[in-house]
């Protein structure tokens, strides 16, 4: 026998234990059937350990009787509760165990009283509650749930600041009869005046709720507008992500592609001093793409020719003006300035002088002011290491060998020492004729018949 809880932290499957706990396993199978649970709030949520409901309107609300079983909503508030049957093999051992609230009997101390309401254990081996909570049933699913309402932001008291209720209860079986007068209602109630007085902040509301629509459409966009730009200025397409457009510069779209660039410049030269005007063409054709950029000196003469020039025909097409988004023109100047700089070896990255270069990190500090050959450890980029190899003594004799050992050297060299008419080189031609000499001068001072070789 299961039943499960809607909650608004999410569904809660419990299976009851009707063998061990008759009485219990009745009285709540029956509240959920006639509906009693519904709206009831989630109360004196102790993290780890446990959370409480089955009250309709809660323990701080001042109308509330703190709830009543199955007998006493059909016969009365003199069986509001009924003794529970509490089975000693039943321990608080494992996180999910649904068990009873009770209190002290008054007339007998050795009993214990229920009700309505129950708790669920959000910890394992909670002895404490042994005893003193009767258990008939334990979660076999919906931990989810659970461990959201164990996250839960409460107050002191353990009462969530924002409401978690019980929405609808939903029986899969129950081997009970249904007591004299129990009707079960059709559809879930309405929640009560009282009820609703008990709302802090509502299990469906947000704390954007009274947030226009449109701010928050502004918001999403914007964020959605910096990510792109931090995308182009990683890529390279920006020098940095926080780049304005210019404000002195017209788009100009929906054009003819018969207008030239001198008689647009002279239709929005009445505005005032243009710097630059020009239409966009196909780099390949040369056609127009029927939109420009007109740059004006003052921002003024663009906001001027932005008001005055809304759908105006020209050549007998109406265009249609806004001010420019663009900044490919200030990427590409930012870049050029960058380039130059970085030639004339006036700047550092960016072309900025101020900027330090990188240094590593605890560089030098355990060297004893000893200076490597790179000075201080910096970071250079490639033409820095280039031009200090170069300055290196061993670059010469490295370079050297590395061009003796190129096999184009050595086969000019080899080609150009060849004697091609005797297929000798000069230095064995020369060699041979010192042992020759040698040989001739021995044979005159030993007067032998030495022949020399040929």
């Amino acid at each position: 026998m299961s039943v499960i809880l809607e909650t608004s932290a999410g569904d809660i499957v419990i299976d009851l234990l009707v063998d061990h706990s008759p009485k219990l396993c009745e009285n709540f199978l029956k509240l959920c059937k006639t509906k009693y649970y519904n709206f009831s709030p989630v109360h004196s949520v102790l993290q780890n350990f446990s959370f409480q409901t089955g009250d309709p309107l809660g323990p701080f609300s001042q109308e509330s009787d703190g709830g009543c079983s199955i007998w006493g909503n059909l016969s009365g508030a003199s069986k509001g509760t009924f003794v529970a049957d509490i089975n000693p093999k039943l321990k608080h051992a494992e996180r999910g165990t649904v068990s009873m609230a009770t209190v002290p009997n008054p007339r007998d101390p050795d009993e214990r009283l229920a009700a309505s309401q129950f708790l669920i254990t959000l910890g394992d081996d909670l002895d404490y509650l042994d005893g003193r909570a009767a258990i008939f049933g334990k979660v076999v699913e919906g931990f989810d749930a659970m461990e959201k309402i164990n996250e839960a932001f409460c107050d002191d008291r353990g009462r969530p600041l924002q409401d978690i209720r019980i929405k609808h209860t939903i029986i899969l079986e129950d081997p009970y009869d249904d007591p004299p007068g129990l009707a079960e209602p059709r559809e879930s109630p309405v929640p009560s005046k009282a009820q609703l007085a008990t709302v802090r902040i509502g299990d469906d509301e947000t704390l954007e709720e009274n947030v226009d629509p449109g701010a928050v459409e502004k918001q999403r966009q914007e964020r959605e507008a910096r990510a792109q730009a931090l995308t182009l200025e990683m890529v390279g397409d920006l020098p940095f992500a926080e780049v304005k457009p210019p404000e002195n510069v017209l788009f100009v779209c929906k054009l003819n592609p018969v207008t030239a660039d001198e008689d647009l410049e002279m239709i929005f030269s009445r505005f005032g001093k243009i710097l630059s005007c020009e239409i966009i063409r196909d780099k390949r054709t040369g056609e127009s793409l029927q939109y420009a950029f007109i740059e004006f000196e003052e921002k003024s003469s663009c906001e001027q020719a932005y008001f005055k020039m809304k759908d105006v025909l020209i050549d007998d097409k109406r265009i249609h003006v806004d001010f420019s988004q663009s900044v490919s023109r200030l990427s590409d100047d930012w870049r050029d300035r960058t380039n130059s700089k970085r030639r004339r070896k006036s700047g550092g990255f960016g072309g900025v002088s101020g900027l330090e270069k990188k240094r590593q990190y605890r560089a030098g500090d355990h060297d004893g002011g000893r200076r490597d050959k790179y000075e201080d450890s910096y970071v250079y980029d490639e033409e820095d290491l280039r031009k200090r190899h170069k300055q290196d003594p061993k670059y010469e004799t490295e370079n050297r060998e590395s061009r003796s050992r190129s096999p184009r050297r050595e086969r000019e060299k080899y080609d150009d020492s060849r004697d091609y008419r005797g297929g000798r080189s000069g230095r064995d031609r020369g060699r041979d004729q010192d042992y020759d000499r040698r040989d001739q001068d021995g044979q005159r001072r030993q007067g032998n018949n030495y022949r020399p070789r040929r």
